[in-house]
C-alpha cells in the first residue's frame, strides 16, 4: 500500500539555523501520527513542507505525488494560529470555504460535528468564545472531506468535554481512512490519539513508535515517592525486591518499580519504622515522561506529579460513583464513604477525608490507602499529602468509566 505521507532525507535551514535535519518518516492511510517536540524544534516547517507551502531537500510526497503536484482540495489543515474574518457568523464562515470546493460537505453537518449547533452559528465570529472559536476552525479544516488532515493543536482553548467529544471525531475519521498528521504539546492528546508518535527535536527525529513501546522504552518505571517528616533509613526496605534511592536529605525515598499491589506492602516496611510520613505519590509513567526525556528537560522525582488539565476543571460530587466495571465502582463505592468528593473531568477523583479519617491512626490510614490498591487494571496515580487531608487519583481505561450521577449530598 502506498504511504499516505512519507519524507526522505529532508533538510531545511533558514540562514544559519537548521528547521529540519534529515528528517525521514511514513504515514499510513487511515493512521493518525502524532508528531511531537519543543517549540522551535522544527514541527510546522515540516508540516508546511508536506502541505507544499515551503521548499525543501529531500524526498516528499503525499497521496503518492509531491506536494506541489497535489490537489490541494485532498487536504485539510489547521494551523495553530489561525483567525478567519470576525464579522461572519460561524454558518457564514462554513459556507464561504465551502465555497471554495467543488464537493464540500454540508457546512450545518460539519458544525455538528464540532459541537456548534444554534446560537453559537449565528453570532459572529468574534464575539465567540475561545473554545467555540478553535470549533469553527477545525470546521473550517473538515469542509471539503480531506483525505489528509494537518492538525495544529487542534482543541487549544476548548473545554474538558468538548475536547474529548472531538477526540472522538478524530478517530472516527481515522476509521474511515483519513490520515491524520496531528501536531500538539498535549501528551495526554497525542497519547490517545496517536496510533504512532515521532518525536523531533533540533530538527532531527529522534524515535518513532506507538505510545505504549515508547513509554516503555524511555520513560522508566512505576515510582512510589515517599514524603517523611524526619529521615528514612533505606535499610527498611532490605527485604524488599525493589530499587531504593534516598534523596540527600533523607526525607523523601524514591521506591522503584512499585505495582498498586505492591503498595502495602511498602507502607508496612515504612511502619515498622518510627518515621511518620508526610505523603505518598504514586505514578505509572506516561508519554510525558518519554517526552521530557528525549527533550533533555528532566525533572526531580518531587515534580513527578504534573496538574492535568483536567484538574482545573473540577466540580462537586456526591452519591454514588458508577462505572461499567463492578470492581472499581464496588472499590470506589467503598473507598468514598469517609469524604465529601470531587470528580476530575473523567481523569480521576479526590477525596477529602474527613476529620476521623486519616489523621486517626495509622491502621486506619493503611486501610483506607489500600482499597485503592486493590484493583490494578484501573489505577493510574495516587498522591496522599497529610496535611491537606486528600487522596487524589487518576484512572486508567478512561474511555470505559461512565459517571451516572455528579450531584453528591
Amino acid at each position: 500500500m502506498t504511504a499516505a505521507l512519507a519524507a526522505e532525507n529532508v533538510y531545511k535551514s533558514y540562514g544559519d539555523v537548521t528547521a529540519l535535519d534529515g528528517v525521514s518518516l511514513s504515514v499510513d492511510q487511515g493512521e493518525m501520527f502524532g508528531l511531537v517536540g519543543p517549540n522551535g524544534a522544527g514541527k510546522t516547517t515540516l508540516v508546511r513542507a508536506l502541505t507544499g507551502t515551503t521548499t525543501v531537500r529531500g524526498q516528499l510526497s503525499i497521496l503518492g505525488v509531491t506536494p506541489s503536484e497535489l490537489d490541494k482540495s485532498q487536504i485539510g489543515v489547521l494551523p495553530q494560529s489561525f483567525t478567519p474574518p470576525g464579522r461572519l457568523t460561524a454558518h457564514e464562515l462554513i459556507e464561504y470555504y465551502a465555497g471554495l470546493y467543488d464537493n464540500p460537505r454540508d457546512p450545518a453537518s460539519v458544525l455538528a460535528d464540532v459541537g456548534l449547533s444554534d446560537d453559537p452559528t449565528t453570532q459572529w465570529y468574534e464575539t465567540l468564545s475561545g473554545g467555540q472559536q478553535r470549533r469553527v476552525c477545525v470546521a473550517i479544516a473538515l469542509i471539503n472531506d480531506p483525505a489528509v488532515l494537518f492538525l495544529d493543536e487542534p482543541t487549544t482553548g476548548i473545554d474538558p468535554a468538548g475536547r474529548r467529544s472531538l477526540w472522538t471525531l478524530l478517530e472516527t475519521l481515522a476509521a474511515g481512512g483519513t490520515t491524520v498528521f496531528l501536531t500538539s504539546h498535549s501528551m495526554t492528546e497525542v497519547e490517545r490519539l496517536a496510533d504512532r508518535v515521532g518525536f523531533l527535536n533540533d530538527g532531527k527525529l529522534l524515535t518513532v513508535g506507538n505510545p505504549q513501546s515508547l513509554i516503555e522504552s524511555h520513560a522508566g518505571d512505576n515510582k512510589l515517592i515517599i514524603e517523611t517528616e524526619t529521615a528514612l533509613d533505606s535499610a527498611a526496605f532490605s527485604s524488599l525486591p525493589f530499587d531504593v534511592q534516598t534523596k540527600a536529605s533523607g526525607t523523601r525515598t524514591v521506591v522503584e518499580a512499585v505495582g498498586p499491589r505492591d503498595i502495602g506492602e511498602v507502607i508496612d516496611a515504612v511502619d515498622m519504622t518510627t518515621v511518620t510520613v508526610e505523603s505518598l505519590t504514586w505514578k505509572q509513567p506516561n508519554l510525558e515522561d518519554v517526552y521530557l526525556e528525549l527533550s533533555g528537560e528532566m525533572f526531580g522525582a518531587d515534580e513527578i506529579i504534573e496538574k492535568p488539565d483536567s484538574q482545573r476543571d473540577v466540580g462537586p460530587l456526591g452519591g454514588d460513583i458508577h462505572t461499567d466495571d463492578d470492581d472499581l465502582s464496588e472499590t470506589v463505592t467503598t473507598a468514598t464513604t469517609k469524604g465529601s468528593n470531587q470528580w476530575l473531568a473523567g481523569a480521576g477523583f479526590v477525596l477529602n477525608l474527613p476529620q476521623h479519617g486519616m489523621r486517626s491512626s495509622a491502621d486506619e490510614q493503611r486501610c483506607f490507602l489500600r482499597s485503592f490498591f486493590q484493583q490494578s487494571s484501573w489505577l493510574s496515580s495516587v498522591h496522599w499529602c497529610k496535611h491537606n487531608q486528600q487522596v487524589v487519583v487518576f484512572l486508567l481505561n478512561l474511555r470505559r468509566i461512565i459517571l451516572l450521577d455528579i450531584s453528591l449530598s
